[in-house]
């Protein structure tokens, strides 16, 4: 009997923050999605099943084997929708063969391994949906994401949820005199090798405040709740307002608002970070800064897969891929999306809503990024912490450069005839 998580479809519904990485691997409140997956099943995941080039990389660094059908074990397995916000939901490994249903989502399906037998290893939704189809259906009360931004909708009330089952409070790091928790303090956890230091503020008022091993938060800082900060990340005199989630290794400074920073990225200086998600290695210059909300407040459309779509919320910021980088005095406009290993070079005004993957973005116009440039620079910031490119990693790069080839040339000459500001 095992637990298996698996991405369905959807998956381009989420690019480009999942060209280089699962769906059930983004992050919301203070972990991942596969993550609250396994805490509602109450087991570590047995396997993974995501897209076929994908796989060699993420198995690099998967907690279990990735599409490996052995992973599904003997006896009854439960595979669980990838895109699922386990929240309040129990997800027990024992009990009734059928499809857990949301909607018109299926969300998992329970039943004898011996069910996905044959299945396709790269394309798992399919047996799954097979399977699904002659088990009794249960309806469920469950939140299952369709499209990124949603992410940052449901941030906050993940990041309550997220500490309440973690059952930790309190300082058991350093809280320095002359810092300030201001609201409940059993709604702040200090980690054991966590630093607090002097002329800081922890405002729980309205949510809990998580501070993770090795994280430093620097003084003339304040940070409201809900809110998590990851491992070995340095906050850095910064305004870090509620619903705000950052990953791991990550130096933040200026205000940042309802958004996720993934891990091992770097917005050191000031400038606003609205709703937003930002992947890992991006680099945000000086002064960068995004809008999430329209003047005419009006909801925001964001461009997926070349078209518009409304995501009904009037307040959207920005959502960049790995590895890309900005100059000072970068602006973005609200609902933008930049594609992974690109440049954004600030000129003064608006970037446009929409940068594609590899390329440089410089006075009106997108420049073609080398791969080989992409990769020295990709390599190099790995390198700052002491990470190591893999041939796997390469191989992905490449292959995402090439996936996204037509789209970033269609972009290029379009930019040919005119600068783009919008």
């Amino acid at each position: 009997m095992g637990l298996v998580i698996y991405e369905d479809r959807t998956f381009e519904n989420f690019y480009p923050l999942v060209y280089l990485r699962p769906v059930f691997e983004l992050r919301c409140g203070m972990g991942t999605l596969g993550a609250k997956i396994e805490r509602a099943a109450s087991t570590r995941a047995a396997g993974y099943f995501v897209r076929g080039w994908l796989a060699a990389s993420y198995a690099e660094r998967a907690a279990a084997p990735v599409n490996s059908l052995a992973s599904l074990g003997k006896g009854q397995a439960l595979a669980v929708n990838g895109r699922l916000l386990a929240i309040g939901l129990d997800l027990p490994l024992k009990g009734p063969d059928e499809a857990g249903y949301a909607g018109d989502v299926l969300v998992y399906v329970r039943a004898d391994a011996s069910k996905f037998a044959g299945a396709d290893a790269a394309d798992f939704s399919s047996a799954v949906e097979k399977a699904a189809a002659g088990l009794p259906r249960k309806e469920l009360k469950a939140t299952v994401l369709s499209y990124f931004w949603q992410l940052i909708h449901n941030n906050a009330a993940a990041l309550k949820a997220d500490f309440a089952a973690a059952g930790r409070s309190g300082v058991e790091g350093v809280l320095a005199e002359g810092s300030y928790i201001w609201g409940p303090a059993n709604q702040v956890y200090i980690a054991r090798t966590a630093e607090v230091q002097p002329c800081v503020v922890l405002d729980t008022k309205n949510g809990p405040v998580y501070i993770d091993e090795e994280a430093i938060i620097n003084p003339h800082t304040r940070i409201e709740g809900p809110a998590y900060i990851g491992p070995k990340t340095m906050i850095v005199g910064g305004k870090i307002r509620e619903g705000t989630s950052i990953g791991e290794i990550c130096r933040v400074g200026g205000e940042v608002e309802e958004s996720i920073i993934h891990g091992c990225s770097n917005k050191y200086h000031d400038g606003f970070l609205g709703h937003a998600y930002v992947c890992e290695w991006v680099n945000l210059g000086a002064i960068t800064t995004n809008s999430d909300l329209k003047n005419d407040y009006t909801t925001v459309k964001v461009l997926l897969g070349g078209k518009q779509v409304d995501t009904a919320d009037t307040k959207v910021g920005s959502f960049i891929g790995d590895h890309t980088k900005t100059s000072i005095n970068t602006m973005f406009n609200t609902g933008t999306v930049v594609g992974v290993m690109s440049n954004v070079v600030g000129t003064g005004f608006l970037s446009p809503k929409y940068v594609p993957s590899f390329v440089t973005f410089m006075g009106g116009r997108f420049y073609k990024q080398a791969l080989s440039s992409a990769c020295a620079t990709a390599r190099t910031a790995m390198g700052r912490r002491k990470r190591v490119m893999t041939a796997a990693d390469e191989a992905l790069f490449k292959y995402v450069r090439d996936l996204t080839r037509e789209d970033t040339v269609s972009w290029v000459n379009r930019s040919r005839k005119g600068p783009l500001t919008e």
